[in-house]
């Protein structure tokens, strides 16, 4: 498959700022080197803790935050250098799904008017056109077309999810982040919104990146998966490479916590110690000993470059260096 978007070593961090002149005293290193690609029509789960640096990211790629550093490339063209104008008519190709269906849809329009406003904005269509495309998206998603005079009030949550998933694919985008997209409904509701997804998928030959906290959807609908600590990649891979067998403790770890639905089954819980450290303070060396079951002397000292274990699997840390080089 062609690569949809390019990731290269990119870094965000976000200034601290002390005393009466309100001087830089240092910075917050949210996202810190990161690189990945996302292939045409793949799902890429992006996993990790809270506060790893995952929304952040994904605010970087459609650019709603300027980057420090790195390199951002969609269909081989750099983002990064585009101005306002073009990075507005290259905007519909990448959209996004919020974690809040509630908090992301305006309350003072009805349905048929959110739909349509994306529309109006990038002068696809307008009037009986724009009216048409609206009923089309609401079939899509599920919701009725007599419907879309309502408030986003008169609708469940996962109806608005839904209404949230149509206005994201209303301009036919090529890739749709989907920040925790279905962590706030009930889990017989995320199963339907999930398979909704799925579906546009397969039907309009979307690409997801797909961020979760929850690791059993994440392999349900992902064909690569990212884990990221303290803004950093620590592991990437095939989904039934990194969930067969990973190579990073923390991966271990997250994977560790996954609920087993049989009672006969007791899997071994790898319980993580201490707090995540501060992203403005992070640890020398790998940024995961301070926590980390299997931590080495070396460990605290030395930052360990990403080893590949396999084909197409990354591991960030010294248990993956092949034996003749420790």
């Amino acid at each position: 498959m062609s690569q949809l978007l390019e990731v290269q070593d990119l870094v965000k961090h976000y200034p601290v700022r002390a005393g009466l002149f309100s001087r830089a005293s240092g910075a917050v290193r949210a996202v810190d080197g990161v690189s990945f690609t996302l292939a045409h029509g793949e799902t890429l789960g992006l996993v990790g803790e809270s506060g790893c640096g995952k929304t952040t990211l994904a605010r970087l790629v459609l650019r709603l935050e300027e980057p420090t550093a790195g390199g951002l490339r969609f269909e081989g063209e750099d983002l990064l250098r585009l101005g306002a104008r073009a990075l507005r008519a290259r905007r519909r190709h990448f959209q996004i799904v919020f974690q809040d269906p509630m908090s992301s849809l305006n309350p003072r329009m009805t349905v048929g008017d959110i739909l349509a406003e994306p529309l109006h904005v990038h002068g696809v269509a307008s009037g009986a056109a724009a009216d048409a495309r609206v009923i089309e998206l609401l079939d899509q998603v599920g919701i009725p077309a007599s419907w879309r005079q309502r408030y986003p009030h008169e609708f469940s949550g996962g109806q608005r999810q839904r209404i949230g998933v149509a206005r994201a694919i209303a301009l036919g985008p090529k890739l749709v982040v989907c920040d925790e997209a279905v962590s706030a409904l009930d889990v017989s509701v995320q199963a339907q919104v999930l398979n909704l997804l799925l579906e546009l998928r397969e039907r309009l030959g979307l690409a997801y990146l797909f961020i979760s906290h929850d690791l059993s959807v994440v392999r349900h609908v992902s064909d690569r998966v990212v884990v990221m600590y303290l803004g950093q990649i620590v592991e990437q891979a095939g989904t039934e490479a990194l969930f067969g067998a990973p190579g990073h403790p923390y991966t271990k770890a997250l994977l560790s916590a996954i609920p087993v639905p049989d009672p006969r089954r007791r899997p071994e819980r790898i319980v993580l110690t201490g707090d995540v450290p501060s992203p403005a303070h992070p640890p020398a060396g790998c940024r995961f000993h301070t926590r980390c079951p299997a931590v080495m002397p070396r460990c605290s000292r030395e930052t360990p470059p990403v080893f590949r274990v396999g084909e197409g699997h990354e591991v960030r840390c010294f248990l993956a260096e092949p034996s003749g080089n420790r």
